[in-house]
């Protein structure tokens, strides 16, 4: 493996083109308008949740006071992962695709493409689905494990790590890779693909720099599988 396979490269790729104008309007609406959709809807929501959450409180006499601010942080943590994860499903699916067309032709033109565009369509949008569902459910379920001390640092990043990972992974590799690729370099770049996923997990959670996250995350995704699949091809013969 060359220093340009690795994580670090993938990185550094992945910042560069982040500042290509071609890529900013990618990077910026799908976080806006998931925002935009969230907050309209948190306009009507917001009270009827606290007020339901406060409802479902112990009757503890610390929590006479505390109970109001708690419910409205509680809202907050059920909304924020609704938002991050429209996010990412408007990255996974639109913006991603031209991200990556405009990525593997000039990176990588040796790379063919052993998928079809539809398949990748339709199977990212299954994939990110499913993946998001697991997120949404896995984070609510969690939200009591943040009474925890330390707990509010780790799992809103572990969530998104592994959120992260699990989307781009399939979406970086659909129409480049044909299914049997794209398990065997699952497989043998897990390690990778986790420490890329909890990278962009953590810029996620830095202000301002989170609007660029997602895209960011496309982008060190497409770089990492694509410089793996090109490997791989390599290393099996197999003219790319």
């Amino acid at each position: 493996m060359t220093a340009s396979d690795g994580l670090p490269q993938a990185v550094l790729s992945a910042a560069r083109d982040l500042l290509r104008a071609e890529m900013l309007w990618h990077a910026l609406w799908p976080p806006l308008v998931a925002l935009i959709l969230w907050s309209g809807i948190a306009w009507f929501a917001w009270l009827p949740i606290a007020e339901w959450v406060v409802t479902q409180m112990p009757e503890w006499s610390w929590l006479t006071w505390l109970g109001a601010w708690l419910a409205h942080i509680a809202v907050l943590f059920i909304f924020a992962p609704l938002v991050y994860f429209t996010a990412l499903l408007l990255v996974a699916v639109f913006a991603l695709p031209r991200m990556m067309t405009i990525v593997a032709a000039r990176d990588y033109p040796d790379v063919s493409r052993q998928g079809s565009a539809s398949a990748a369509l339709w199977g990212s949008l299954a994939n990110t689905l499913a993946a998001g569902a697991i997120f949404v459910i896995g984070w609510l379920v969690s939200l009591p494990l943040l009474l925890i001390p330390g707990a509010v640092l780790v799992l809103p990043i572990f969530w998104a790590a592994w959120l992260n990972q699990r989307a781009f992974r399939f979406d970086a590799l659909a129409e480049h890779a044909l299914p049997t690729e794209r398990t065997a370099l699952i497989r043998r770049e897990k390690g990778k693909l986790y420490a890329a996923g909890l990278i962009s997990a953590l810029l996620a959670h830095v202000p301002l720099l989170n609007l660029f996250s997602l895209a960011f995350t496309a982008l060190l995704f497409v770089h990492l599988c694509l410089a793996s699949l090109r490997r791989l091809r390599s290393e099996k013969g197999i003219q790319l």
